[in-house]
């Protein structure tokens, strides 16, 4: 099941929610890896929806597994991209040329969900018009306090950064301008002492 309830947090943490057609003059939908479940959900849900659909995917690790059915919903355009990065431009180019009334639906990993709100806010969309559900892997995208260094897919507490070598306690606090939670040496008063490593929501 590609649904995972997070527990109870701080307030800065994400909160997501599930994805549900909405009205608008243009529709964006943005997902990676087991975030295109939501968005074939989404077209069930509203068949007619898709037709207006500008449709993002970066499949990740689930290969070709989801190109089908998301070709199947006919959306409008559908663009498979081979990482999120490779994918910016485009997501830039869609977000530059959206209308007043325009909706965005973001699915799929945390780190996907973060970086492309911060795109989507940065275009001027409103936070009014985003829906974001959270659907597959539960990896971070952890910056490290200390040299900025940002590690992508941390599925460990703790870490040692990919960056300086720190071993990083994974906080919940959650930067929205860098789309990361925040990792703090752990051993910085007592070098070498070191818990165990556990599996994030183990």
């Amino acid at each position: 099941m590609s649904r995972f309830t997070f527990p109870p947090s701080i307030p800065s943490r994400p909160v997501y929610g599930t994805l549900s057609p909405r009205k608008g003059r243009q529709h964006l939908m943005i997902a990676d890896a087991e975030g295109a479940e939501a968005l074939l959900d989404l077209a069930k849900a509203d068949a007619a929806l898709m037709a207006g659909a500008h449709v993002i995917y970066i499949p990740r690790d689930t290969g070709t597994r989801y190109s089908a059915p998301l070709q199947a919903v006919e959306p409008e355009a559908l663009h498979i991209g081979a990482s999120y990065d490779a994918s910016v431009p485009r997501i830039r180019r869609v977000m530059g040329d959206m209308v007043m009334g325009a909706q965005i639906y973001l699915a799929g990993t945390e780190g996907l969900i973060g970086l492309a709100m911060n795109e989507a806010l940065g275009a001027g969309i409103p936070l009014a018009a985003i829906q974001t559900e959270h659907r597959g892997s539960v990896a971070r995208r952890v910056q490290c306090v200390h040299c900025k260094g940002i590690t992508e897919d941390v599925t460990h507490d703790p870490f040692q950064c990919s960056h300086c070598g720190l071993n990083l306690f994974v906080r919940d606090h959650y930067s929205r301008r860098l789309a990361a939670f925040q990792g703090v040496c752990i051993d910085a008063e007592d070098p070498g002492n070191v818990p165990p490593s556990v599996e994030l929501y183990s």
